[in-house]
């Protein structure tokens, strides 16, 4: 008798909270309130530059949504919240002094290629604002840089130093410096401790599942560790490189996008540690200082072989 083998599905489900409009709208209103430390914070350091890419990127996100939605003759439901959420963490991947087409551009990609393409909220296989940065970063890197629009700051980029300086000349950046974000860095990105704080509100709240964070904090810790042990005067110790760039940022509200995120627990360990050590491999050999949200971008191409991990049927061998 022939087998009929039937195909893998690719298409990762969405989550349950997703079949409900007022459920959806919740959900994104307590990201927001998770996201809204960092932005006070993002304001303080950098003022109305950071008011303008905020509001700039989250204006247009929900505008080219809507628009998209009419188009398609589909029901718009910018009312969920979910383009202001892509919206404003796509402004915290920004620099401060990013030009207004910068940010529409981005904020169309976001939308259009990282979301509406691939059927809306909950269908995305990659982080839609990750999306948008990603061919920002690409096509314009010396516009993107937060060092080459930063020169009447304060504030150095830490990770810069260690790139190419070496660990001792990040000595002087104190850890608590670095937890209230005092470094150049993408504009909510290096809100260290207003990012970590916020993440703890939504694992606590069940927003987001608490393994993927943990995981991903893990592996860079690991990996960090790893290079500090063979050469501490190269290499940076591993709470720097929590503290620097956008790892936490990654960890708790990049990686977890529960679209392109797997939500069985041995998935989710695999693809929380995998994207924690390839921030630290990105930042020690490729080109970019901080290779957070590559890292995510990469892991979130892992989801569909991931997801296939289920547990066997009891009694199955």
């Amino acid at each position: 008798m022939s087998q009929v083998i039937k195909p893998v599905s690719l298409t990762v489900a969405a989550p349950a909270f997703w079949h409900s409009g007022r459920t959806t709208a919740l959900t994104m209103r307590i990201v927001l309130a998770a996201l809204a430390p960092a932005a006070i914070l993002a304001v303080l350091h950098w003022g109305f530059d950071a008011v303008r890419v905020m509001a700039l990127s989250v204006s247009a996100c929900v505008m080219l949504e809507a628009l998209c939605q009419k188009m398609m003759d589909r029901p718009v439901t910018v009312d969920d919240f979910s383009a202001v959420v892509e919206g404003l963490l796509l402004a915290f991947l920004l620099p401060a002094a990013a030009p207004w087409w910068l940010v529409i551009i981005g904020a169309a990609l976001t939308v259009l290629l990282g979301k509406m393409v691939f059927g809306g909220l909950g269908a995305t296989p990659l982080c839609a604002p990750l999306v948008g940065w990603g061919a920002l970063t690409i096509s314009w890197p010396l516009l993107m840089d937060p060092n080459a629009a930063a020169l009447v700051t304060m504030y150095t980029d830490p990770l810069v130093r260690l790139k190419y300086f070496g660990a001792a000349h990040v000595a002087d950046f104190g850890y608590g410096r670095l937890f209230l974000g005092e470094q150049v860095s993408a504009l909510g990105a290096g809100q260290a401790g207003a990012v970590l704080l916020g993440g703890l509100y939504l694992a606590a709240r069940g927003i987001r599942r608490w393994e993927i964070p943990a995981a991903f904090l893990a592996g860079a810790v690991c990996m960090a560790t790893v290079f500090y042990a063979v050469n501490p005067q190269q290499y940076a110790d591993p709470v720097f490189h929590l503290l620097t760039g956008s790892t936490l940022l990654a960890a708790f509200f990049l990686a977890t996008d529960p679209s392109c995120s797997p939500n069985r627990l041995p998935a989710m360990l695999i693809y929380g540690f995998v994207g924690g050590c390839l921030v630290i491999l990105i930042r020690v050999y490729g080109t970019y200082t901080d290779g957070a949200p590559f890292a995510v971008l990469l892991i979130n191409l892992l989801t569909p072989q991931l997801a296939n991990m289920q547990p066997k049927p009891f009694g199955a061998r």
